[in-house]
């Protein structure tokens, strides 16, 4: 690997403003400037001196400036961003997995911030919030077009001090507000367990600077209780990404040394990467292999991957990695389809730009942006269904969205039909006031996907979904 690729600068391969994502790579010096659009920039500053002159108001120099930046970025998609000193200070601070908030991952429909998911233990999920809840009102502020940076400081803060949410939840159709005390969200990104002699699971909820520790403490511990494992349920339903470093590592843990794990593509030299499974590719800092202690059992025992909508950019390279190299069985919902890679150019000591630079590719070369990881094995997320799943949100859903690159994208009549019949069911749901049923906690007893994994490595029936169907991108109107 490019001793390029390990100085200064980052990448973020996470999905959403709030994850917080970032992994080195190298700022450079341009050897040669675009030729400047003199009569563009004159219309700017004409703009800018009418703004100053004209307005109703005295209006401050560095807001407006801010302002317009923020626009212009925002503007080439989702996940572009001018960072300011707070943002940027936030930015940072959330690759250790520590930061003052109530704890959700959010992302914008309609105007409004929707809920990604709420950050496992986080005030937010303590406070009953639901992955889709919409949030309308940050205390007395409406968010009804509130850029999603503007959205993220609100709700950030000083700890101990509180914040109230006013949430519309589709499926019960009614609007609530909660109250929640703002408090240092130190996400746990590791969790697993034996869910029964032989089988175990490993849950990751996001891809952080500690979760390659982490997840080695937690695989050693689980052949500690059972050198014998039969089958490792490895579950990234969710996740929203993370560091990218940490991504291979994981997708390393299982695969043969010098495997591909992910390829970069962009218009810089350094955007043009090949990522694989040795240390030099993902360790952070010199010393032993921080996989080093794994078992090399690990590299050949049965594995399932569970994803889900949810389940972005950092998550996806690990389960297009696994699912290319078949190493794995993929179980679940199409993955999110977040397949760019945004790198954070600092612009002094306090401010940086996060642009997106390059797409990443699976193994055998293939794009998921905007289409997903599509999984061996479609699973609904209950014995009762998947009713909703069309109407849930995808980097194909958002705006501005990047195509994917690789031929030609086409309207999906299939999918506008399911969403179509997915507001007639939540119509109807609504209509007759009946309680939607709970969703049950990842990884316990009532955990139904979770069930099939189990079901599949034993040779067991698998009841496989009979509303899910393949997602693809749309073209995008112009």
């Amino acid at each position: 690997m490019s001793q390029k690729l390990k100085t200064a600068g980052w990448i973020s391969v996470g999905v959403i403003a709030g994850a917080l994502t970032t992994v080195s790579l190298q700022t450079v010096a341009r050897g040669a400037m675009t030729p400047l659009p003199l009569e563009e920039l004159q219309q700017l500053a004409a703009v800018y001196g009418m703004v100053k002159t004209d307005y109703v108001e005295p209006v401050d120099d560095k807001k407006l400036i801010s302002d317009a930046i923020s626009g212009m970025v925002a503007s080439l998609d989702p996940h572009s961003q001018y960072f300011d000193k707070k943002s940027f200070k936030e930015f940072r601070e959330g690759t250790t997995g520590r930061f003052v908030g109530v704890g959700i991952e959010i992302t914008q429909e309609d105007g409004l911030i929707k809920v990604v998911s709420p950050i496992e233990g986080s005030p937010a999920f303590r406070a009953g919030i639901k992955t889709n809840d919409l949030i309308t009102k940050i205390d007395d502020t409406a968010v009804k077009g509130l850029a999603l940076n503007d959205a993220v400081k609100r709700m950030r803060g000083e700890p101990g001090t509180k914040v109230t949410l006013t949430l519309f939840r589709k499926d019960e159709s009614r609007t609530f507000p909660v109250t929640i005390t703002r408090e240092e969200i130190r996400t746990q990104s590791v969790r697993a367990k034996m869910i029964e002699p032989g089988y175990a699971w490993i849950r990751l909820s996001q891809f952080q600077e500690r979760t390659v520790d982490d997840f080695v403490t937690k695989i050693d511990d689980l052949y500690k209780q059972d050198p014998n494992i039969k089958g490792i349920v490895l579950d990234l339903r969710n996740d929203p990404g993370g560091l990218l470093d940490a991504a291979v590592a994981v997708s390393a843990a299982f695969l043969p040394e010098n495997s591909t794990v992910v390829s970069t593509n962009g218009q810089l030299a350094e955007s043009k990467a090949v990522y694989k499974a040795t240390p030099e590719f993902y360790q952070r800092r010199s010393g032993p292999d921080p996989l080093r202690s794994l078992p090399a059992a690990l590299k050949t025992v049965p594995l399932i991957v569970l994803v889900n909508e949810g389940s972005a950019s950092a998550s996806e390279i690990v389960a297009g990695a696994l699912q290319d190299h078949k190493r794995a069985t993929l179980m679940g919902n199409q993955t999110f389809g977040k397949g760019s890679v945004q790198t954070v150019r600092p612009l002094g000591p306090d401010t940086g730009l996060k642009i997106t630079t390059a797409r990443y590719y699976t193994p055998s070369g293939k794009s998921i942006q905007a289409t997903g990881i599509v999984p061996d094995v479609m699973l609904d997320e209950t014995a009762d269904g998947n009713l909703f799943a069309a109407l849930r949100t995808r980097e194909a859903d958002l705006e501005k969205h990047l195509a994917s690159g690789q031929g030609a994208e086409v309207k999906d009549e299939g999918r506008e039909k399911a969403r179509e019949e997915a507001r007639k069911r939540l119509e109807a749901e609504a209509e007759s006031k009946k309680p939607p049923p709970k969703m049950p906690e990842f990884g316990t007893d009532q955990d139904f996907q979770l069930k099939q994994a189990i079901n599949r490595f034993k040779g067991q029936p698998v009841m496989v979904s009979k509303t899910l169907v393949e997602r693809k991108d749309e073209k995008k109107e112009n």
